[in-house]
C-alpha cells in the first residue's frame, strides 16, 4: 500500500533555508490563474503539463512541517467521485518535477543566489525573502508580464483567468478527444465562484488562433497581437526561448527589447523571472511605492531613475529583490500576510487601492 502511495507522488529535496510559503506568496504571479494557493493547507495547486506537452495533470505541492522536501501529489479528477489519483509515469514525473523546480527556483544556482542576497541584505535573511515566484514555463512568464502592462491589477487577473479558460477552444478536435480519453485530470481547479480553471495555454495552442478570436474570449486589447506574435514566432522557430537560458544578461535584455511590443517594463519583469535582478520594473505602482514607502513625491521619469539608484544600488545585483521585498512588506501591513489572504481579495492588493481607501477615510 505504501509503495502505491509513493507511485502517486513526487518528492523534491529543498535546502534548509527553503520555505514553500515564502517561495510562493511573494509576487502577483502566484495570485494569477491557474495558480491557486490554499491558505489552510499552505499548499499550491495548479495543472502542470505531462511529458507529451499536451495533456495536463492537476497537482498539489506541499511541504511537511519542519521537513526539507516537497511532496507533489496528483489530485483526483474532480468530476468523478471516489476516483483515486492517477499514477505518474517516469517521463511524467520528470516533466512535472522540472516545472516545480522552475516555479520555486530550486537549484544549486538558486541556493547560491539566496546566500549572496542574504549576505547583502540581512533583513531579507531574517524574513526568509529571496525567491521570486515564477511560472512553470518561460512562455507563461512572458505572457503574464504582458498582462501586467497598462491596466489595473484586477484586469490582469481576469485576463489570466480568461486565457486558462480559453484552453478548451485552443486544441484541435483530435487533441480534445485524446485529452478526454486520457483521464489526465486536466479539468483544472475551481475558483471562488465554482468555475473550473484550466491550464495556461501553450504557444502551440495560441498560435493557430486569430486576434479577433483571442480578444473575443479574453478581452486582451492590444496585448492580443503581441501575444499571438510571440506564440507564432516560437512555433515557427524564429524565437527560441532556450536562447534566454544564457547567463549573458546584457544580450538577453537587448534581444528581448527587439521583440515587437516589448517595452522596458515587460522586459524587466521577464528578466526578473529569468533570474536577473538589476533592473526594477517601473510603472505607476513604482511611483506610488516610492511616495508611500520612501516619501519621494513629484518625481519625473529622470528623477525617478536617480532615486531608484540611490535607494537600491547598494543591493546590486539584487536591486529588484530588495524592491519586491519592500512591496511585500508594504502590502502585508495593509492587508495581512499574503499567504493568508482570501482569493476574493487578490484584486485589491495594489498601492492604488490602498491610497483610495486612505483618501476616502475608510
Amino acid at each position: 500500500m505504501e509503495e502505491k502511495k509513493m507511485m502517486r507522488r513526487i518528492i523534491v529535496a529543498v535546502g534548509e533555508n527553503f520555505k514553500l510559503e515564502n517561495a510562493v506568496c511573494n509576487h502577483g504571479f502566484f495570485m494569477m490563474p491557474p495558480n491557486r494557493w490554499i491558505p489552510t493547507h499552505k499548499s499550491l495547486t495548479r495543472p502542470l503539463r505531462l511529458s507529451n506537452h499536451t495533456n495536463s495533470l492537476n497537482v498539489s505541492i506541499t511541504q511537511p512541517p519542519n521537513q526539507q522536501f516537497l511532496l507533489i501529489t496528483p489530485q483526483p479528477q474532480q468530476h468523478v467521485q471516489h476516483h483515486p489519483p492517477p499514477h505518474f509515469s517516469n517521463q511524467d514525473r520528470q516533466a512535472i518535477r522540472a516545472q516545480v523546480v522552475r516555479m520555486l527556483r530550486i537549484s544549486a544556482k538558486d541556493e547560491k543566489m539566496v546566500e549572496e542576497f542574504h549576505r547583502i541584505h540581512p533583513d531579507a535573511k531574517k524574513s526568509g525573502f529571496a525567491r521570486i515566484f515564477r511560472s512553470p514555463t518561460l512562455f507563461e512568464d512572458i505572457v503574464k508580464s504582458i498582462l501586467l502592462c497598462n491596466c489595473a491589477w484586477g484586469r490582469s487577473l481576469e485576463m489570466a483567468k480568461a486565457l486558462c479558460d480559453l484552453q478548451q477552444h485552443c486544441g484541435k478536435k483530435g487533441t480534445k478527444r485524446k485529452r478526454r480519453r486520457s483521464g489526465d485530470g486536466s479539468k483544472g481547479v475551481e475558483d471562488d465562484g465554482g468555475r473550473m480553471s484550466r491550464n495556461f495555454p501553450t504557444p502551440k495552442e495560441i498560435a493557430h488562433l486569430d486576434e479577433e478570436t483571442l480578444n473575443r474570449h479574453c478581452n486582451l486589447g492590444y496585448r492580443a497581437a503581441i501575444i499571438l506574435d510571440v506564440a507564432r514566432n516560437i512555433e515557427n522557430g524564429s524565437l527560441n526561448l532556450e536562447d534566454f537560458e544564457s547567463d549573458d544578461a546584457s544580450w538577453i535584455r537587448h534581444r528581448l527589447l527587439k521583440i515587437k511590443g516589448f517595452g522596458p517594463f515587460t522586459v524587466a519583469n521577464i528578466m526578473m523571472c529569468l533570474g536577473f535582478y538589476q533592473n526594477i520594473p517601473v510603472d505607476t505602482e513604482t511611483f506610488k511605492h516610492l511616495e508611500e514607502v520612501h516619501g519621494k513625491t513629484g518625481l519625473s521619469a529622470k528623477t525617478q531613475t536617480q532615486v531608484i539608484a540611490e535607494i537600491y544600488d547598494k543591493y546590486d545585483p539584487f536591486q529588484c529583490l530588495a524592491y519586491w521585498m519592500e512591496h511585500v512588506e508594504y502590502y502585508e501591513k495593509r492587508v495581512g500576510k499574503l499567504s493568508e489572504l482570501p482569493h476574493s481579495q487578490y484584486r485589491n492588493v495594489t498601492t492604488t487601492n490602498f491610497q483610495l481607501v486612505i483618501n476616502s477615510g475608510s
